[in-house]
């Protein structure tokens, strides 16, 4: 999987509150915003940004086009993908959450015949610390350096993201994938785009207790990264009843996804038992990355 940065940008629902509030923001950190969509707003401008009704019309006028932010609600957002994809954009962020899991499955199909890249929903995008926003990081958050960040919830990426500023611990990217249960581009693709970066020394990897990519992820980066990973997983301490779903639950030909538990109840990740540096809270990770570094 590739990923462009540095190209132009649309933003699809750039009238919607939050398009129009990120879209000025993306605009002064030097993102290279160019159009935005908003059917019946065709014709205005936001923050000096040309407004367009549909995304073709938008291509004519500022010509090819790297990748989308589509802010647009919910239902709404299968339909700005597809005309997307329809007119040669092969980037596409999500920040929209919860779209219907059946619009992401026919979504996700188109992708993958086009070559499109999905990142999200419910993702609060892509930032380069200092160069480039794509989407609703929070900047003053970030800061420029050597650590890569890697995350589901925005939430927990976002505190992570100051725990290592604060700390004096700057980023190389920070990446937040979204959180809903069907997404785009995994964590797993992020870990070895950011083993290949050379702008990042070190990675952050957040995750989730019962992430079905865990041991994926825990027997890649004992393998093949060169880079030390310190990872955060959250949920350990969450009541077993609030586990989340997977395939295995529902279907018996399925391999078993569900966590080991030791004798006082706390989950055991894969992360662990692949010895690799697991933080129990937040305020640990620059601790752990500090040791890793010096490995």
């Amino acid at each position: 999987m590739n990923f462009t940065l540095d190209g132009k940008v649309l933003i699809q629902g750039i009238t919607e509150p939050l398009g129009a509030i990120y879209a000025a923001k993306m605009k002064d950190y030097g993102t290279n915003v160019v159009a935005g969509v908003s059917p019946g707003y065709g014709g205005q401008t936001v923050y000096d940004i040309p407004v367009f009704d549909l995304v073709e019309p938008a291509l004519s006028a500022v010509g090819a086009i790297d990748t989308t932010i589509i802010f647009v609600s919910p239902y709404l957002a299968l339909d700005a993908a597809k005309e997307a994809i329809a007119a040669g954009i092969r980037q596409i962020i999500l920040i929209s959450g919860g779209i219907p899991p059946l619009d992401m499955v026919h979504l996700l199909r188109i992708a993958e015949q086009t070559q499109t890249t999905v990142l999200g929903p419910n993702s609060l995008g892509i930032i380069v610390p200092g160069k480039w926003l794509l989407g609703t990081h929070p900047e003053e958050f970030y800061t420029p350096g050597a650590v890569g960040l890697i995350g589901c919830s925005g939430s927990l990426t976002s505190e992570i993201a100051l725990e290592l500023t604060q700390a004096g611990f700057g980023q190389s990217i920070g990446v937040c994938i979204g959180s809903d249960s069907i997404v785009g581009s995994s964590l797993p693709q992020w870990l070895q785009i950011l083993d290949k970066d050379k702008n990042t020394k070190a990675v952050v990897l957040v995750g989730e207790v019962g992430d079905r990519n865990e041991q994926t992820l825990a027997q890649y980066i004992l393998e093949k990264m060169a880079k030390p990973v310190v990872a955060y997983i959250a949920g350990r301490h969450m009541p077993e009843f609030k586990h989340q779903h997977y395939l295995s639950d529902f279907i018996p030909s399925q391999p078993d996804l569900k966590t080991d538990v030791d004798k006082k109840g706390r989950k055991i990740t894969a992360f662990e038992q692949k010895k690799i540096p697991v933080a129990q809270r937040p305020s640990q990770i620059p601790d752990l990355l500090k040791k890793a570094l010096k490995k």
